[in-house]
């Protein structure tokens, strides 16, 4: 009984999907192929590299092939000390890291998109200074790693209602 409802169910929500006109976003045809066709230049800094590799990454980056999009980034760092002990030196460190891009389109060289990613990250400041540098490194990579992601929602979603439009 319990199987005969279950089907019903699932067999009414693959009717209704499709009747809306439901695409996945990663599906044929999809927004893959041109997600792999965007150049990421970044600043010359640590940060810049560690957001360019995770973009690369997410992006799928088709070396070799002629980029369709040129994503310029400037990125902006803050730090913000938290917990501070007696002795006014704080414990933890919050690390903010904005991320403003644009998308230009490389045949005509206009900016198509922009668009701006902010990340939080807080970490601990050790006593040791090599701890602490550590740390902070660590929290550079999962802001980075965060505005990579969320700058790769954005573009997916642009460019699937590109194609409908």
């Amino acid at each position: 009984m319990n199987r005969v409802v279950v089907s019903a169910v699932l067999a009414a929500g693959a009717i209704t999907l499709a009747g809306c006109g439901f695409t996945p976003l990663y599906g044929d045809p999809g927004v893959a192929t041109q997600l792999n066709s965007v150049h990421v230049t970044t600043p010359p800094s640590r940060t810049g590299q560690l957001i360019r590799e995770h973009l690369d990454d997410a992006l799928a980056n088709a070396k070799g092939g002629a980029p369709k999009y040129r994503m310029d980034l400037a990125l902006g760092e803050t730090r913000y000390p938290r917990g501070l002990r007696v002795d006014n030196v704080a414990t933890r460190y919050e690390y903010v890291l904005t991320a403003n891009y644009t998308l230009v389109s490389t045949a005509s060289g206009v900016a198509v998109k922009s668009g701006t990613a902010r990340a939080q990250v807080t970490y601990d400041s050790a006593d040791q200074p090599y701890a602490s540098i550590t740390a902070q490194q660590d929290a550079q990579d999962r802001a980075a790693a965060e505005c990579a992601r969320k700058i790769q929602l954005e573009l997916a979603a642009w460019l699937a209602t590109q194609g409908k439009s």
